[in-house]
């Protein structure tokens, strides 16, 4: 796997905002950025009779627009972020086929999301949803609404915890993204009571605080070789209980980036993004990073 960033161009606002967002990350990390709009283009168009197709025009304004589009968007970046090594590529492929060949050997790829707007976050397109779902790399979806510029301030990274399946990719991306950013870590896990202790937590609360103090402990052991391996990332950790979703969510309105996990499952049908990640991806307001993980 290379260090190479790559952006699914497309022409829209969320792509145009998602490569913007991938310059300032590439330029952050040093690393090249990768432009990739896919693009097929079919030399025969319908004529007047059914059944009767023609040969299209030598000179086709929708391929004169899929040729240019990552040039410009590549001559446009290099000449707002000086020293970017960019390149930028039209592929003859479907767009999912074509993001997950290039996803392949690069180190993240990058995609836009559509804007709801408002509280409502945003909603991942048929194609981003399709390539988060079956990616073996890191992804960042991005809002159309992201800022142009690098805010200002400190904007922490927030990620989404799950202490039953914990791996060690998604707990590095976030203290990454973090140290790069030099700012603080917020780390959300969500707890709920086991199933097997039936109602003895609603008869005794004792249970119920007990068992919380656990999980607290819990995340703070396995947050423990992270906080010494980045000792200058702050991290605050936050245990809730219940699911983790509507809090990641919240927290989202201050952050510069969410990172969730998801698992890599070898069943080719049935859902592919966990409830927490989906609930993330629809209603965050912030760039989202999903992290795929055995």
């Amino acid at each position: 796997m290379s260090r190479t960033i790559v952006v699914g161009l497309d022409g829209s606002p969320e792509s145009l905002a998602a490569a913007e967002w991938a310059a300032r990350e590439a330029r952050r990390t040093d690393a090249p950025l990768r432009l990739v709009h896919a693009w097929l283009w079919h030399p025969y168009v319908y004529g007047p009779l059914a059944g009767v197709s023609v040969p299209a025009p030598a000179e086709d304004p929708q391929r004169e627009w899929a040729e240019r589009l990552p040039r410009e968007t590549a001559a446009r970046l290099v000449a707002d972020h000086p020293g970017l090594s960019v390149t930028a590529e039209r592929v003859a492929e479907q767009p999912v086929t074509a993001l997950l060949a290039a996803a392949e050997d690069a180190e993240l790829l990058v995609l836009g999301s559509r804007g709801l707007g408002g509280v409502a976050g945003f909603l991942t397109g048929s194609v981003a949803q399709a390539v988060v779902a079956r990616s073996r790399t890191p992804i960042v979806l991005v809002r159309a609404d992201a800022p142009a510029v690098e805010p200002a301030g400190h904007e922490e990274v927030v990620l989404g915890l799950d202490l039953e399946h914990t791996d060690a990719s998604v707990i590095a991306f976030a203290f990454r993204a973090a140290a790069h950013r030099v700012t603080d870590l917020h780390v959300v896990h969500g707890w709920s009571l086991p199933p097997y202790y039936g109602y003895a937590g609603a008869v005794d609360a004792g249970v119920d605080e007990a068992l919380f103090t656990e999980a607290r402990g819990r995340l703070t052991e396995v947050l423990a070789p992270w906080r010494e391996k980045f000792p200058a990332v702050e991290v605050r950790e936050q245990a809730v209980v219940g699911g983790a979703g509507p809090h990641l969510v919240e927290a989202s309105r201050n952050a510069a980036l969410v990172v969730v996990g998801r698992r890599n499952r070898p069943s080719p049908v049935g859902g592919h993004v966990g409830p927490v990640t989906q609930a993330v991806l629809h209603h965050s307001t912030a760039p989202v990073a999903v992290i795929p993980h055995d």
